[in-house]
């Protein structure tokens, strides 16, 4: 019997409450107590579940990680709940109301599809993924709107529902994550043409460093990024052909390209804005400069400058206090001066490690105040930008 089997069971459900919040210094006192009463295969099966119950915590919040089952594979590569909320809501909006969800994984996206109201199949070809989907629409309540298919999702008819999602799979076992789109499994040439036999609308989940050359021309392409953290893209079918946006989330907040030209480079002003990844991936950074009336500090380079503070939720403001050329002599001495204890590193277009300027820069030093460091460019010098979150 497989672990999955075991926990399923009466005895196997009882000994995961049991084990609920073990800490990983107990599991070793915990196992060796449960073994006197259990069997040890049933031990180590709720022992190892419980812990992908606490790394999928993140993913899924306590409530309904506490209740769902995971494998390592799951828990790495589940879409985000609130990722997959969002990404139901707009199916929902569509009018859709049913959803071939092909490569479903463990179920992720399937559950917030069917809390979405929309009735789902969910498809896998690995049956212990496939085990763990049927296990958790029982586990959530949602086995009568989510039916799980054991099959090649390219062996699918899917004509029968409103919509298809297709998440290929990302990464290998030898190669590790996987960026050639045709690389993925399935490619993303069939994910495109299963996308387009769709009745109403396809959502086809991609990696975020996708080159935008490689998006369908009947695509609206979608960067999404949660916390701060860019997720992933979205190339959705039946919505806007062409238009890209990225969106933020916790939210949404969602900013639509305009086919703006690049951004005029500037002297660098008073502050610094710092775009969302998720800003910088779908390449609207020039939206953002209009909006805060700025430009760029370096041609090459996603930072904005500004001589106004302006809210926006699409990038981090910051007041520029020093300007330098790249000298960690000079950058050690100011911060001396300033009482700077705690150093926050920020970098792009630096080669420079963030670890090995502050361990430079701040080698004893523990002053009172806190400041942060923006490795750049400035019209193609290597320069230092001190300053303060505004």
């Amino acid at each position: 019997m497989n672990d999955l089997a075991l926990l399923l069971t009466p005895e196997g459900r009882a000994l995961l409450d049991a084990v609920r919040g073990t800490a990983p210094a107990d599991e070793l006192a915990v196992a060796t107590r449960l073994r006197r009463e259990h069997p040890a295969e049933l031990v180590s099966a709720a022992l190892g579940q419980a812990r992908l119950r606490q790394r999928a915590v993140a993913k899924f919040g306590a409530q309904d990680a506490g209740r769902m089952f995971f494998t390592p594979n799951g828990v790495e590569q589940s879409t985000r709940a609130s990722v997959a909320s969002y990404r139901a809501g707009r199916l929902k909006e569509l009018g859709v109301t049913s959803v071939a969800d092909l490569c479903c994984g463990i179920g992720g996206d399937a559950i917030a599809l069917a809390r979405a109201g929309i009735r789902v199949l969910a498809v896998d070809r690995d049956p212990a993924t496939a085990a763990v989907a049927v296990a958790n629409a029982d586990a959530l309540g949602l086995a009568d709107l989510i039916e799980v298919r054991e099959a090649d999702v390219t062996e699918v008819e899917t004509a029968g529902y409103d919509a298809v999602f297709v998440d290929p799979a990302r990464r290998s076992a030898r190669r590790g994550r996987i960026f050639d789109p045709e690389a993925y499994s399935p490619p993303l040439s069939w994910a495109v043409q299963a996308a387009r036999t769709a009745s109403r609308a396809a959502a086809l989940k991609v990696a975020p460093g996708i080159p935008h050359e490689a998006v369908p021309a009947e695509a609206e392409a979608e960067w999404i990024s949660d916390g701060g953290d860019v997720k992933e893209a979205v190339l959705w079918f039946g919505t806007a052909p062409g238009a890209v946006r990225a969106t933020l989330l916790p939210g949404p907040r969602t900013l639509l390209g305009r086919g703006l030209p690049n951004p005029r480079v500037r002297p660098v002003g008073r502050y610094l804005y710092e775009p969302d990844g998720a800003v910088i991936r779908a390449h609207l950074v020039a939206e953002v400069a209009e909006e805060l009336d700025g430009g760029l500090v370096d041609a090459t380079i996603a930072y904005v400058t500004s001589d106004e503070l302006r809210p926006t939720p699409y990038a981090s403001a910051y007041e520029i206090t020093d300007r330098l050329p790249f000298n960690v002599k000079k950058l050690k001495a100011l911060l001396r001066e300033l009482e700077v204890g705690i150093l926050t590193v920020k970098k792009r277009g630096s080669a420079v490690e963030p670890e090995e300027l502050r361990r430079k820069a701040l080698p004893k030093q523990h002053g009172p105040n806190s400041a942060t460091v923006f490795l750049t460019r400035v019209a193609g010098a290597p320069t230092m930008l001190l300053g303060q979150p505004a």
